[in-house]
Formats: structure tokens, C-alpha cells, sequence
């Protein structure tokens, strides 16, 4: 393997050789390397997934155009970037394997830390994301996973494979009659938003679409959100939906595949850090519509999620990774489950939203 960093480093022209290369970084789809050369300055190399991301080169064209327009926007704070080389393309290709390369930034990434503070700052960084790109045409952007947010979409083919597996006679489509049930109880509820969007009442905003915490890089001292990360998943769509699966993710009081629903629950006060970190940076940048719908987003995106999690149980277990008979079936359950406590909840978290809104 020495010799592929070796080859990536001369590809991208850094200013000297490899020292120690380590494995780094807690995600479950690409490779990542921290690299140190014998000057002692520090990158990042990452060997992109391509069973996940089919379409690298859009990917990193996306990547491109966002850094590209946010660079000018980050003041102080360090923006993410990858390195070119002399042809001018942001990755390289050896054998079959995409790679780029990136200046190491010094950081943490508290994914389990989830305190008041991270989680605010979580919302910060997402929110300034948001402000960064608000003028940039999302439009344009390639979408890299099609129809990635339409719930709409989702819902349906979710009951069409029902309905298919129902005439197989199919023992897992009966054994969900239950959430498929709520699932169509919610379906209008749920579809309002990506109908909308469909049908342009919504500004295409560029979206992250995997806003968690363990996205963004803090300061190591501080622990001030620095930038955001992991921008495959960038794309056109809605930033209520950014918002929503933010919140759906930390305000759960539980882990996401949680059997146990007693201990499931949408936590106000986790809502609330949030919103008040992502709204208060972003709120000057959006429309009134958009900012009316942010638990709406909450809503909709739980609910698609868990549409998504029971298709995958009834379609055999061929998206979603598992780790036992079950575990789909669980986390739709544990989604339906936190989907219900928004909705119990959301005049509450309304108006947190609007409190933040206001700027108080």
C-alpha cells in the first residue's frame, strides 16, 4: 500500500515524501488515511466507496462547486477543500479506485459527547452551511442518489412492494400489518413537503442530507463547531429536510435500532439546542414557508426513514446493513414510534422554532 499513498501524493503534488500513514475516522462507507510527510505538514487521503457512490465523478464535481463557492465565505474559520492535481480534477483514479486528498485539519468529532454545547454547535455548523450556499443554485447540482428525500416516493413503493408480497403471501408483510397501517394513517401528513417541493413552492436549496454530529469538525479547546464534512451526500433539496433528519437523529432519546420503545422518545430540550444553533445562524437566509416547516421536516423525514426500514425488511435486507433477523423491522418500529412523539409534540417544538426565528 505504501507505494499507491506514495503514487496519490505525487498525484496531488505534495511538497515532499510519505512518513506514517494510519487509518482514521469512524465511517462506515469510505476509507479514510491521515498522512504525515517527513516535513511534518498533514493530510488527509480517502479512497471513495464506489459500491455506495456509483457516480464518483459527480460526486466530486458537487464537492467542487459547493468549497468552491463557500471558500471566500469562511473568515477565520478553516474551510473543507480537496487538493487538485495537475490536470485540475479534485480526485485521481488507480486501477479502479477513486482517491483524494485534503489538508489535515486539526479537530474532534464528538459523536457520542452529545452535550447542550456540541449540539448547538452541530446546529451552528449545519446552519452555516446553509448561509454559505444561500445563494448558490442548487439546482445545479448533480443529484448523485435520485429521489433520495421524496417521501412521497418512498411511501409508495414501500405499498406497492406490500401489495406484492401480500398475493406472494409473504409471512414478513403480514407480520408489519401494524406499521403499515400507521404508515398509511400518516401518508398525507408526510407527503405534503416533497409534494410541494415537487411542485416548486420550496427554493432548491443545497442540502448535506447526513446532518449528525459526527459531520462536523469542533476545535479541539473550544470545541466551536470549525466546518462541516462528508459532502458526497450533497445535493439539490429542501432545507427543512436537512433540519428534520438532524433533529430526528439527536432528539432521539434512544439509539436509532432501540428495541425497547419505553425508551424512545423526541427530547424538547435536544430539539430546542439545536434549533436554536441552526435558526439562529440560518434564519435571515430562508423564507417564511421554510422556516414555518421545520418540524414539519422532522415529521416527514422520521416517517420516511422508517418507510424505508420496513421496505428494506419486506425487499429481504438488501439496503441497510444488519446485524440480525430483525433488525429492520426494529428500527421502522423505533422510527413509527418517534414519529408518533413529534407529532404529539408538535405544537410544543413549533413554538421553539418560532423563538428562535424571532432571534430570542
Amino acid at each position: 500500500m505504501r507505494e499507491i499513498y506514495s503514487e496519490i501524493g505525487r498525484r496531488f503534488c505534495l511538497p515532499g515524501s510519505i512518513a506514517a500513514v494510519r487509518r482514521t475516522g469512524n465511517g462506515n462507507i469510505n476509507h479514510t488515511y491521515h498522512v504525515t510527510l517527513e516535513n511534518g505538514e498533514d493530510y488527509i487521503f480517502q479512497k471513495i466507496n464506489t459500491s455506495v457512490f456509483r457516480n464518483p465523478a459527480e460526486i466530486m464535481e458537487n464537492i467542487a462547486r459547493v468549497t468552491a463557492h463557500i471558500r471566500g465565505k469562511c473568515g477565520a474559520r478553516p474551510c473543507l477543500g480537496f487538493l487538485c492535481t495537475e490536470s485540475g480534477d479534485n480526485y485521481t483514479v488507480i486501477g479502479e479506485e477513486y482517491w483524494r486528498a485534503a489538508p489535515y485539519i486539526d479537530s474532534v468529532t464528538p459523536d457520542t459527547c452529545l452535550t447542550p454545547e456540541v449540539i448547538r454547535g452541530t446546529g451552528e455548523a449545519f446552519g452555516e452551511f446553509q448561509r454559505q450556499l444561500a445563494d448558490f443554485d442548487g439546482s445545479v447540482l448533480h443529484e448523485t442518489i435520485p429521489d433520495f428525500h421524496d417521501t412521497h416516493r418512498r411511501l409508495d413503493t414501500l405499498f406497492s412492494h406490500a401489495k406484492e408480497r401480500t398475493d406472494m403471501k409473504n409471512a414478513r408483510v403480514f407480520e408489519t400489518a401494524g406499521e403499515l397501517t400507521r404508515l398509511r394513517t400518516y401518508y398525507k401528513e408526510a407527503i405534503l413537503l416533497s409534494d410541494r417541493y415537487r411542485a416548486g413552492a420550496f427554493p432548491v436549496r443545497v442540502t448535506h442530507n447526513d446532518t449528525k454530529a459526527n459531520n462536523v469538525l469542533f476545535d479541539r479547546e473550544t470545541l466551536l463547531p470549525l466546518t462541516v464534512i462528508d459532502l458526497d451526500t450533497v445535493m439539490p433539496g429542501m432545507a427543512m429536510y436537512d433540519f428534520g433528519d438532524a433533529v430526528r437523529y439527536l432528539a432521539n432519546t434512544a439509539a436509532e435500532d432501540e428495541a425497547d420503545l419505553t425508551k424512545v422518545s423526541f427530547s424538547e430540550e435536544r430539539f430546542a439546542h439545536f434549533a436554536e444553533g441552526f435558526l439562529g445562524t440560518v434564519r435571515d437566509t430562508l423564507t417564511p414557508d421554510e422556516l414555518r416547516n421545520m418540524v414539519r421536516g422532522a415529521f416527514s423525514v422520521t416517517v420516511e426513514l422508517a418507510a424505508r426500514f420496513l421496505d428494506d425488511y419486506l425487499c429481504g435486507d438488501v439496503y441497510f446493513r444488519t446485524d440480525y433477523a430483525e433488525h429492520n423491522l426494529v428500527r421502522a418500529r423505533n422510527q413509527l414510534c418517534l414519529a408518533d412523539d413529534i407529532l404529539a409534540k408538535a405544537a410544543r417544538l413549533q413554538e421553539i422554532t418560532e423563538t428562535y426565528v424571532r432571534g430570542a
